[in-house]
């Protein structure tokens, strides 16, 4: 899997170095961080201490192409709306999720083998992302870029390619023993290595910090298209409460460096 990754990220990095040696462009790079709540099979839809019992950390790199500034000549492009509204973002993020049952199934007052079983089950999901967004903001990004202190707010959409790499296991025991799980999770655990597609969607907003540097909140949505993320797929034909795919949001803070 790491040997994926970096060829992935070698092909985009070189396409970037295509892309400004033959238009242009100029760059930023910059690293984000920040707690994930991650959304899975462990819990109960839609439940509090499930949403906030099931969290997590994540991590990451972000390169960025700014198309209204042209780093060879230390000038501006020339103005259109998209150099001056959009910015392509390429990232590589980690994010790793403890999981486990919360809400009235596991309620202290329910004693049935059932409730034991589901107290015991527990969940890692941890996965590695690489892919691009494109990012949109309202405002004029030269006029923020000119002032210290301004705000950019943005928002986005992409697709990145996950690689995930679930654990799953019991305080009971070893999962193919029997009584370890409830009827419903029998044969419906992994923790097999995988990949998939997911679509990423944010909403955020830059402080210009310095002329070459800027602070980033950013609060993302991302949506992936397996539900093998978490480790845990029950049959969605016999229980569709677990129908879902996986999904998170992250609160991520980040720091932009402009190269010259």
């Amino acid at each position: 899997m790491p040997r994926k990754i970096l060829f992935i990220l070698l092909v985009v990095l070189g396409s970037n170095n295509a892309i400004r040696a033959q238009f242009g462009f100029s760059h930023e790079i910059g690293a984000i961080a920040g707690p994930v709540m991650f959304m899975s099979d462990y819990g109960e839809r839609y439940d509090w201490k499930t949403n906030t019992g099931n969290t997590g950390f994540g991590i990451g790199l972000i390169h960025y192409l700014n198309f209204s500034y042209k780093a060879e000549c230390n000038c501006y492009a020339p103005e259109t709306y998209f150099n001056d509204h959009f910015k392509l973002r390429t990232e590589l993020s980690y994010n790793r999720s403890e999981l486990q049952h919360y809400g009235e199934w596991v309620a202290p007052e329910k004693t049935s083998i059932t409730a034991q079983q589901l107290r015991g089950m527990r969940g890692v999901a941890s996965n590695t992302d690489i892919g691009m967004q494109l990012e949109y903001f309202p405002l004029s990004i030269r006029d923020f870029t000119a002032t210290n202190g301004s705000l950019g707010p943005f928002v986005s959409l992409g697709a990145h390619y996950t690689f995930y790499s679930p654990e799953s296991s019991s305080t009971r025991g070893r999962l193919n023993q029997p009584g370890v799980l409830p009827p419903k999770y029998i044969g419906a655990t992994s923790n097999d290595d995988g990949s998939t597609w997911s679509v990423v969607a944010s909403a955020g907003c830059r402080y210009k910090l310095t002329e070459l540097s800027d602070l980033m909140l950013d609060l993302r949505w991302q949506y992936y298209f397996s539900n093998w993320v978490d480790g845990v797929n029950p049959d969605p034909n016999l229980y569709p409460e677990n129908k879902a795919n996986e999904w998170l949001v992250w609160l991520n803070f980040g720091y932009i460096y402009y190269l010259e």
